[in-house]
């Protein structure tokens, strides 16, 4: 499935949440995160019975399609450990700093 196939699908599950239950998402996250959509797609289908919406559940049941197609075999990783590793893999040892500075011994 494409990304933009992927997108619309979030987009659309997206609107249906913010107005069935006032829940907001990130769309592009979704639609790029296994572990985020894949806990949308739970939360979902929580409130379509909870609220007896069945387009909630069609529509998460959709994302959920997508998502598994698009990566079978993903390593799932906790969602509080992406941001960690992205700082993780950003930071650098810090210079070394030479032994005079300006000058002076």
């Amino acid at each position: 499935m494409s990304e933009a196939d992927k997108l619309a699908i979030a987009a659309h599950l997206h609107v249906l949440l913010r107005r069935k239950t006032g829940r907001v998402t990130d769309t592009e996250w979704m639609a790029v995160n296994v572990e985020y959509a894949l806990e949308i797609v739970r939360f979902a289908r929580q409130r379509a019975q909870e609220d007896n919406v069945p387009e909630l559940a069609q529509w998460a049941a959709r994302l959920d399609h997508a998502m598994q197609a698009a990566s079978p075999d993903a390593e799932r990783h906790p969602l509080a450990d992406v941001p960690a590793q992205a700082v993780r893999q950003r930071i650098a040892p810090p210079p070394e700093l030479p032994r005079y500075v300006g000058g002076i011994r």
